[in-house]
């Protein structure tokens, strides 16, 4: 049988070489229309195809978020599934922003649909909610591990109502997050260069008020539009810093269609997020 290299071996070497950056592909109907495209199939393919050639050659990560995608019905999931293998095929890594979360056999089907390399929409790695507890991650852990992929786990979103639920006390006195935390740094004990687990840590947060080594990736939504700068990380992340994946949308996406535009635009956040994170 032949071995299979861990996510987090993967994604060290892309952040290395590439650049510490995740670059979203949201294809909204607003960011449609300010590239004077139609809020339709053919404005999707246009776009999806754009950011694909533009970046998949240059970024560590692209994150298409899979609702904008689903919305068109079976010709939006072409779509996408097309732009998961031609990003692969470029050298991005993919993960797919789908936020799934279930118990049992349904949640081995949303694993089985983006963690298995037989499904056409089979990604390196694949954003999941672990608040059915982090026990019914399990279908998507263990076969996300067989085959080389990762999971990046819902831990300090940004948005306000998140704190509701995330900054709650469990029965020990840890905060729910820091439990889910703490789950995942259980999971990535003894990888090297990291795990293969990821948490999603808002870097809008200010401090995050939470152990976050966790010896995985920490995808770091909120920089560019959301009102987070490169500076703001070493603040949020502490010493974990050097496992931050900064994740931008609009940020890049607002210079298409011009594809020169989504490049520079790329290089400047991985330039700004290599100094934030090397001076950190």
């Amino acid at each position: 049988m032949t071995s299979v290299i861990p996510f987090g071996t993967r994604l060290r070497t892309a952040m290395d070489t590439r650049g510490p950056l995740c670059v979203g592909i949201d294809p909204h109907a607003s960011l449609l229309n300010a590239w004077g495209l139609d809020d339709d199939i053919k404005g999707l393919e246009t776009f999806t195809r754009t950011v694909v050639e533009a970046l998949a050659d240059r970024v560590a990560l692209l994150k298409p978020q899979s609702a904008f995608f689903e919305r068109f019905g079976s010709r939006g999931i072409a779509v996408l599934e097309k732009a998961v293998e031609e990003a692969r095929a470029a050298g991005a890594l993919v993960l797919m922003d789908a936020k799934r979360g279930d118990i049992g056999s349904t949640m081995g089907a949303y694993a089985a649909t983006y963690l298995d390399p037989a499904s056409p929409l089979f990604s390196d790695a694949v954003t999941v909610s672990p608040y059915l507890g982090f026990g019914s991650l399990r279908p998507a852990l263990d076969l996300a591990a067989a085959n080389g992929a990762g999971v990046f786990v819902l831990a300090l979103t940004s948005n306000p109502e998140g704190a509701e639920v995330q900054r709650a006390t469990a029965a020990d006195g840890r905060s729910l997050a820091q439990l889910m935390l703490d789950h995942m740094a259980a999971e990535n004990a003894g990888g090297d260069p990291m795990g293969s687990v990821g948490a999603v840590v808002g870097a809008t947060l200010g401090d995050a008020g939470a152990d976050l080594a966790i010896n995985g990736p920490l995808l770091a939504p909120g920089i560019g539009a959301q009102g987070a700068t490169p500076a703001d990380l070493p603040g949020v992340f502490g010493q974990a810093v050097g496992n931050v994946v900064p994740s931008v949308s609009r940020g890049v996406l607002r210079h298409g269609p011009d594809k020169t535009g989504l490049r520079d635009s790329a290089q400047r956040f991985a330039d700004e997020v290599r100094e934030a994170v090397s001076g950190a």
